[in-house]
């Protein structure tokens, strides 16, 4: 077994074998040697066999190795190891053979024991090496005992820094270079012998540097009262973050029983520029835990003033909407659920079966439950008082005098979301035992404008102070309970857990079709689509539209929607999406051919009237500021009606009944829960004769979830994506989906080849063509600052730092800022030359997973906007993935923020950051046309093999920047990583919080859209 070792091994690992045979010429003092059978025979015979039981790798494999690292020059028969490798091996590592150990003391000698056979050697790499291996292993259990000063021995720095807990935190800002000075001091009663020190990687930015050279070869004694200095230079070209972990040996005797002790310090250098520096942590991190609120006994609650005229209800309430409150024992099942030991439990049993038709009402509604329990507990991470505010104060409205106003930092972004008609519960700050309700009348940038009882408004002056507490709307989850029960009443077994028939029926006969958009004609796929849809092959089974990003999703809809209303007499069509701005879009695109007068786009009464986009007024139930609800038949008379899904729950209500719709239609299916896709079926689809098409890539991010058992037990997973992963009808055979079902589209109109190719090899069995516009895909492959010309991708890496401040969990890494800065202000000042089209800040888009480097990254970009002296910076997006699904930007810059392999489990388990994380990295690398930045650690995320697959991408064909792994370590160790991960072992403080991973990291909006 031992000789096949080698075999296994990677070229790098075969080089740092060559780089170790180097170290071991020197110390057996043959490094002059250049002949290549010399150095063959002395491989062979000397080194090859030092360990017993294992075998290296043969010499010419070796050779080669080293060749294609670049670690040597042939010529003819010589071999030159290269002045890197030479410098490498320099100092307190060079140990040439013939010297005896000797402590060096006040320029005398003392004679020491002789040294052992080369083969026994305990200097240089492998020493090290095995030194390192046993130090990480015991820092992660020992730290204290290593860090501390011992048997009268003291390591200190000189520097204006001092080191607390073992650690030396330098902040080098500028110049990237520093030097410290360490001093080891005997401060006990008896000589110690300083034996050897060694940082615990190699690291090309450090040097180490004493007078006396010390080695094991050339110990150093240490009387009491001395004194000795050890000079650190530190030299960097890059932004980042730099840690070395130092071992210093010493001895209390030379003998050879003698016990060697350790001391450890640790060197944290964080190299920024200016801006860095700027954006440093507000406040050490201190994690908060959750202020109980608990309800209090026999407080009343003082109803306030709804806002009168947000709607006008003509349509009658036909199927009654229960309230579904959370069972009182859903509290005591999460508890259970906590528990590692399953214990037996009807509805944990329930949690854990798979879904089928049988439990699919109770397990649909049980995780609603859970997910409902979850919004509730995160939501008050917004209730005043907090960490950020002791007590909101409101004003009058000077408009409406009856109505004050609150101001909510953080509304505009809907964190929390708050819409008209909402309530909101404020107390007097001093006052007991009673509420006062406040209803919302009208949200503005970062305030809300709030009708209460006269009781409050009468004893109310400006400035009076009150806490403050959100609540979740719950219209949004009783909708989908209903659904739930719906489904089951209405008999859609065959439509939610669809069957192939039993026989193959003969071939649909498809549509000649005339079709309204032209482009369309020339692809195959998206006009089968639609001729499929029309004809309705796929009965009583949904159609899946399968549009991975880019291909067209939303005009095949469309397209399909107008046929059907040309063709059909009697048809009615349905078209959902999940959210406002979607419906929006399909409504407008079916208005390009469609009469208005056919066509009804009906809004939730919370919708803010300025949100209505002008082209759609007509044609909906606004009118003035306020919404009306005709009678159902009137809405009945509509050919088509446009809606999110949540609002066609009114649909619902108003009794219009199953089977009128004839169609329905859910674009984004794949970003809603199941339960939501639910709200426009159930109760209005008669299930053998209608029609649901859904439209979606399950290869993207799925529904927004805060509840990780609602994620652990299958929530996330899309009714498009269930379809997709479960059922036959859905899946390849012999390599072809069957398009009576499902039709996949493979023509990418969005992005330019190179930066499609990765997503396309890992996610799309590499079928998506390229049909982008030539003009502007290519429009940034000659950019000037771009590694390799025609390749509009660049990776770029960075070390830099995980960072978290005052109360936010949340993660944000300074370098990543600054490099993405450096990189947006090329972007700004590269005006339009031959073939670069110029670009605004409109056409750039930042994605970062974490909600505190968007805040940052934010910070930055208002500093490079007034540099530049640019006013439109604001339209320069910075989100997250999820707030960046279904858009496009012809630049995309990507922060991946994780520096530490310490939280990328973390990250793994609740889905939060890039790595490990399939979706969010295929969402984020392809909503760019024309040029793709990603700045990140690639040490780290070669952890993934799906970043790695990536990164090596770039490198190949030239798109690397930044810092390799090889400029931060000269050695490939296999457990390179397990090291960096222990680099600075992090003391942790875990505060017990009820709030979910996704509200303490990512933050993510809270739903605005009915």
């Amino acid at each position: 077994m031992a000789n096949n070792n080698h075999r296994k091994l990677s070229a790098g690992q075969r080089c740092q074998i060559g780089l170790d045979f180097y170290e071991f010429l020197k110390e057996t003092d043959r490094a002059s040697i250049i002949n290549r059978l010399q150095l063959r025979d002395i491989y062979n015979d000397d080194f090859r066999r030092r360990t017993p039981g294992t075998k290296d790798p043969n010499f010419g494999s070796v050779l080669y190795a080293l060749k294609t690292h670049g670690k040597i020059t042939r010529r003819r028969d010589n071999i030159y190891f290269n002045a890197s490798v030479r410098d490498l091996y320099v100092d307190q590592w060079h140990t040439p053979r013939n010297c005896q150990p000797q402590a060096v003391q006040n320029g005398a000698s003392s004679p020491a024991p002789a040294h052992t056979s080369p083969d026994e050697a305990d200097t240089g790499v492998r020493a090290r090496r095995k030194l390192a291996s046993l130090l990480m292993t015991k820092l992660k259990t020992e730290r204290a005992q290593f860090i501390s000063d011992k048997h009268g021995i003291s390591i200190t720095s000189n520097s204006d820094q001092h080191f607390q807990n073992g650690t030396l935190k330098l902040c080098v800002e500028g110049t990237y270079e520093y030097t410290v000075s360490l001093n080891v001091k005997n401060t006990g009663t008896a000589p110690v012998y300083f034996t050897y020190y060694t940082p615990l990687q190699w690291l090309k930015y450090l040097n180490l540097q004493d007078e006396h050279k010390v080695t094991k070869a050339n110990p150093l004694t240490l009387n009491p009262g001395d004194s000795y200095e050890i000079k650190v230079y530190f030299c960097c070209h890059w932004v980042g973050f730099y840690p070395a972990t130092l071992a210093f040996e010493f001895k209390p005797d030379l003998g050879p029983s003698s016990t060697s002790f350790h001391i450890v310090r640790f060197i944290e250098a964080q190299c920024m520029g200016s801006l860095g520096v700027e954006l440093a942590p507000v406040a050490p991190y201190k994690p908060r835990s959750l202020p109980a609120w608990t309800p209090e006994v026999n407080c009343k609650i003082v109803d306030g003033q709804p806002p009168e005229g947000l709607s006008v209800m003509h349509l009658q309430n036909v199927v009654p909407l229960r309230d579904y409150q959370i069972p009182p024992d859903t509290n005591q099942l999460i508890s259970l659920l906590k528990q590692p030991s399953p214990c037996r439990d009807r509805r944990r049993a329930l949690l854990e079966s798979p879904l089928s038709w049988e439990n699919y009402t109770e397990k649909m509604q049980l995780l609603l439950y859970l997910e409902e329990l979850q919004m509730e507990v995160d939501i008050k991470k917004y209730n005043i008082p907090n960490n950020d505010k002791e007590y909101a104060t409101m004003v009058r409205d000077p408009v409406n005098k009856k109505l004050l106003v609150l101001e909510v930092p953080g509304v505009s972004e809907n964190r929390p979301s708050v819409l008209r008609g909402d309530k909101l519960l404020v107390c007097p700050i001093g006052e007991k035992g009673v509420k006062y309700c406040g209803y919302v009348h009208s949200v503005q940038l970062d305030s809300v404008k709030l009708g209460f009882s006269s009781k409050l408004l009468d004893s109310f002056i400006d400035g009076m102070k009150f806490s403050v507490e959100f609540t979740v709307n719950r219209l949004t989850l009783r909708l989908q309970h209903r659904a739930a029960e719906l489904a089951a009443t209405k008999r859609l077994g065959k439509v939610l857990f669809p069957a192939a028939p039993a026989y193959v029926s003969q071939q649909i006969e498809l549509p000649n079709l005339r079709l309204f958009d032209s482009k369309l004609e020339g692809n195959k796929e998206q006009s089968q689509a639609v001729q499929h849809i029309v004809a309705g092959s796929s009965k009583p089974a949904p159609y899946l539209v399968f549009g991975p990003p880019g291909t067209g999703k939303t005009v095949t809809l469309v397209e399909a929607i107008k046929q059907i209303e040309k063709t059909q007499a009697s048809c009615h069509i349905l078209a959902c999406a999940p959210s406002n701005s979607a419906a929006d879009l399909l409504c407008q695109k079916i208005l390009d051919h469609v009469d208005d007068r056919k066509v009804y786009r009906m809004y939730a009464s919370s919708r803010d009237p300025n949100c209505v986009p002008e082209q759609l007024k007509a044609c909906s139930n606004l009118v003035g500021e306020c919404y009306t609800f005709p009678p159902k038949e009137e809405l009945m008379e509509y050919r088509i009606m446009v809606t999110t899904l949540l609002t066609a729950g009114r649909l619902v209500t108003g009794g219009i009944p199953a089977g009128h719709f004839t169609h329905v239609f859910v674009d984004e299916a794949g970003h809603a829960v199941e339960t939501e896709c639910l709200v426009p079926l159930a109760g209005l689809l008669h299930a053998e004769t209608g029609q649901v098409v859904l439209a979606g890539d399950p290869k993207q991010l799925g529904p927004i979830l805060r509840s990780p058992f609602a994620l652990k037990y299958g929530m996330g997973v899309s009714l498009l994506e269930r379809m997709m992963n479960d059922f036959s009808l859905y899946q390849k055979d012999n390599d072809v989906f069957n398009n009576r079902y499902v039709t996949k589209l493979l023509r990418n109109y969005r992005s330019h080849p190179a930066i499609l190719k990765i997503p396309n090899e890992l996610f799309y069995d590499g079928e998506l063509q390229c049909h982008a516009d030539e003009i502007l895909r290519n429009s940034y492959c000659n950019w000037q600052y771009l590694k390799q010309r025609g390749f509009p991708l660049i990776f770029h890496g960075v070390t830099g730092l995980d960072e978290r401040e005052a109360s936010s969990p949340s993660f944000f890494n300074r370098a990543e800022v600054e490099v993405l800065m450096g990189y947006v202000t090329k972007l700004l000042q590269t005006h339009s030359k031959k073939g670069l089209g110029s670009i605004s800040p409109k056409d750039i888009g930042i994605i970062a997973p974490y909600r505190k480097q968007v805040l940052k990254i934010r910070k930055a970009l208002e500093k490079v906007g007034k540099d530049l002296k640019l006013k439109d910076m604001n339209a320069l997006k910075v989100g997250s993935v999820e707030e960046f699904q279904g858009q496009e930007r012809r630049v995309i810059l990507v922060s991946t923020v994780r520096s530490s392999p310490n939280y990328a489990e973390i990250d793994k388990k609740f889905s939060l950051g890039f790595v490990k994380n399939e979706k969010r990295f295929n969402v984020a690398v392809t909503r760019a046309k024309a040029l793709l930045i990603v700045v990140g650690n690639p040490r780290v995320l070669n952890t993934d093999p799906t970043w790695a697959h990536f990164i090596k991408y770039c490198s190949d064909e030239g798109g690397y920047d930044g810092i390799h792994f090889t400029g931060i370590l000269a050695e490939e160790d296999e457990d390179v990583v397990a090291r960096l991960a222990a680099l600075f072992i992090a003391i942790n403080v875990q505060v017990e919080t009820a709030e979910s991973d996704v509200q303490q990291h990512q933050e993510p909006e809270w739903r605005n859209d009915l």
